[in-house]
């Protein structure tokens, strides 16, 4: 038995290796004193984060995108938010469908979705490419990330704290406002912050929805053209690694904690 787990443990370690090795190679290297990510490390440094602050295409780009971002997390998690509570509190007829036709952004690839887009916007609805096409774009990729977490928060507190709100002679609106949404509170949160981070992080709709005003990962791709902007670009990415995992990390946490919860008290 021990032997079986030893084995195990060194199966998940080659497989996390596997995973996130090469990720984590991008911040060793942004802190890397040459233009080339070669071993071995010519120095330390901290200038390519320095010229990273100083870039202002860059820092517009970071703009676009948290623009873009907070826009889809705001529109995404108030679009589902109705839709879940309808499928969890009643039952609908097709509700199976309903479910699967939000997912098809998580089963369609990226770019025939993309291409798609472009299309029906351009010759279609004859609008310009800006950031609020790509923001109308991440909205449908977002939704079944949203759905995921609001249903499973939804379905874990108990309903009859609901009917006892309704009993007491409550209507509808003013039992989600006092009952529905103080409990959902952590799942709308932890939803806001996983489209934020899906949106911000999201690079092939952008790449074909930005017309003139790129998104982070757009610009990002962009410089990767000229070899000497790599170490800046290592420092960039880096940044976004670890500023996206604390997001996923905190959003997790709130889930879990709103889905162990089954009292008001307990938020």
């Amino acid at each position: 038995m021990r032997s079986r787990s030893r084995l195990l443990f060194f199966y998940a370690a080659l497989f996390l290796l596997f995973l996130y090795g090469p990720i984590l190679l991008a911040p060793l290297f942004s802190f890397n004193d040459s233009t080339f990510a070669t071993f071995p490390l010519k120095g330390l440094t901290f200038r390519h984060y320095a010229e990273m602050a100083r870039n202002t295409g860059l820092l517009q780009a970071l703009r676009n995108s948290l623009i873009v971002a907070t826009a889809t997390a705001v529109i995404a998690t108030a679009v589902s938010l109705p839709a879940a509570i309808a499928l969890t509190r009643y039952k609908l007829p097709g509700a199976g469908a309903i479910l699967t036709a939000m997912s098809a952004p998580l089963i369609i690839p990226s770019i025939v979705f993309g291409v798609a887009l472009l299309i029906i916007i351009l010759r279609f609805l004859d609008l310009e490419l800006s950031l609020w096409t790509i923001a109308a774009s991440h909205v449908f990729i977002c939704i079944p990330f949203a759905m995921t977490v609001l249903m499973s928060r939804l379905e874990g507190f108990d309903k009859s704290l609901e009917e006892a709100s309704r009993d007491l002679g409550e209507d509808a609106w003013m039992t989600f406002l006092r009952v529905t949404l103080p409990l959902a509170k952590s799942g709308i949160v932890s939803s806001l912050l996983l489209c934020f981070v899906t949106s911000f992080d999201e690079f092939v709709l952008a790449f074909f929805l930005s017309g003139t005003e790129p998104t982070l990962p757009v610009y990002l791709f962009g410089q990767l053209r000229f070899p000497n902007k790599l170490p800046g670009m290592l420092a960039l990415g880096s940044t976004i690694l670890f500023f996206s995992g604390l997001i996923v990390i905190l959003a997790e946490i709130l889930r879990r904690r709103g889905v162990q919860s089954n009292s008001p008290g307990d938020i």
